[in-house]
């Protein structure tokens, strides 16, 4: 695995290369100290398999270059590692299309599950309360954030198989219709594709979203799916992905 390291304080930099290092043998590390070296990095070579990125850089914004990176190398999965745990900039992250946020105080044990997590198509959150801190603005119901259509174009079918289900999913006392539209929603599909793959109405998609979103206590679909993350990170990735049931046609 190549992973580029992107933070502009070199005691930490350092630090962090050598704890990803330790990842396994086949793990290289380059590290970045400033956004115009990672531009120039990726630009000479962007075969790489993940990005970690600090987002507070002396010469740009990190949220300014997780939209960059997002944009033109939609492939590469970028994680944030701050020292910031603000939940609204977690939530700004991963609706900017972080696949990971990590706490710079997080132990090396919680990075690894993080990396463990994104390099298996999850995404990882830090614990959080929702709503106890201003939120990134309110999606409408239609609006697919880029991080939930990044887990639509690689959604695997097969991670929505039944298999008994979490008791923290359990507890949210969804109707079969419902966690049918949950399990969409959270491969980014649009109310319009529910709609069509569910066989109804959009008014009546509309509801179940509403409902869903309520049964997670959040108010939009992004922070439905760090709602889900964080249960994910509590059950289990596996946990969370057999807790979903296919769609019934």
């Amino acid at each position: 695995m190549k992973v580029l390291l992107i933070d502009d304080h070199p005691l930490i930099l350092s630090a962090l290369q050598s704890v990803i290092e330790g990842l396994g043998s086949d793990t290289t590390v380059v590290g970045a100290g400033s956004a115009r070296e990672a531009r120039d990095t990726l630009k000479a070579d962007d075969n790489f398999d993940l990005v970690l990125l600090d987002l507070h850089l002396g010469d740009a914004d990190g949220f300014d270059v997780l939209t960059d990176l997002r944009s033109k190398y939609p492939a590469l999965p970028v994680v944030v590692v701050s020292a910031s745990d603000r939940s609204s900039d977690v939530i700004r992250a991963i609706d900017a299309g972080a696949m990971g946020f990590v706490p710079k105080r997080a132990s090396h044990e919680t990075l690894f599950e993080a990396l463990h997590m994104v390099m298996s198509g999850g995404i990882y959150v830090p614990p959080m309360t929702m709503g106890s801190e201003p939120a990134a603005p309110k999606l409408d119901g239609d609006t697919v954030p880029s991080v939930l259509r990044r887990v639509r174009d690689h959604a695997d079918d097969s991670g929505f198989q039944s298999g008994g289900g979490t008791p923290v999913m359990a507890d949210l006392g969804l109707t079969p219709r419902q966690t049918d539209v949950l399990a969409l929603l959270l491969k980014g599909y649009s109310n319009k594709l529910i709609a069509r793959e569910l066989n109804l109405s959009v008014e009546t998609v509309k509801d179940h979203v509403a409902a869903v979103l309520r049964a997670l206590n959040v108010s939009s679909r992004t922070q439905a799916v760090l709602a889900v993350s964080q249960m994910a990170n509590q059950g289990g990735l596996q946990a969370w992905r057999t807790s979903v049931r296919p769609p019934v046609r």
